[in-house]
């Protein structure tokens, strides 16, 4: 079987630099057997990602080329999906207000090359993405976690240890989208 037909193609838009950093302060990690599920209320400005990536002249190069006029810039929940032995995230779900989507990040290949594959999430057929990707965290993790190259990590998914972690993590973005939206008056 090839990859292609076990992946299925890619959509969205592939970068070559990984997802910003989560900021530990701001996220709480929840055990799930091999998995660590993360929380995180993201406030994503231009700066705070030029400084995420100045380290990396390729990396910032690729992030200024490919930004809108202005930068990148939104808010809302994320949700990480980590591998509990390294920390590698495969998965993020990020449920912002103005462009929502999720991401496949893959580990960087054996020159250091990235394959972090956005894919745009659409709120009109969708609905509310907090629902629908712990939908899919529920029903289709091995699926996304294999596209992302986390094939290893797809097979020791363990859904008794998944299921109340996954229950604990969407009440806390609830509240954190919630908890937000109010202090800022919307």
């Amino acid at each position: 079987m090839s990859d292609t037909f076990e992946t299925g193609p890619t959509v969205g838009t592939v970068y070559g630099i990984p997802p910003q950093p989560p900021i530990a302060e701001n996220t709480r990690v929840l055990d799930a057997g091999a998995l660590r599920i993360g929380v995180e209320y993201r406030d994503v400005t231009p700066d705070d990602l030029r400084a995420a990536y100045a380290g990396d002249a390729g990396q910032l190069a690729e992030l200024e080329e490919k930004s809108p006029v202005g930068g990148f810039a939104d808010e809302g929940v994320s949700v990480h999906v980590f591998d509990a032995e390294d920390g590698h995230e495969y998965l993020r779900f990020d449920l912002f207000d103005g462009e929502p989507h999720y991401h496949y990040n893959h580990r960087p290949g054996p020159d250091g090359e990235v394959v972090n594959n956005v894919v745009p999430f659409d709120v009109t057929a969708g609905g509310d993405m907090l629902a629908w990707a712990f939908g899919r965290l529920r029903t289709r993790l091995p699926e996304m976690l294999t596209k992302a190259g986390g094939v290893d990590l797809a097979a020791k998914v363990d859904a008794a240890l998944l299921e109340p972690v996954l229950t604990e993590a969407q009440a806390m973005a609830v509240v954190a989208r919630a908890a937000y939206r109010r202090a800022a008056g919307a």
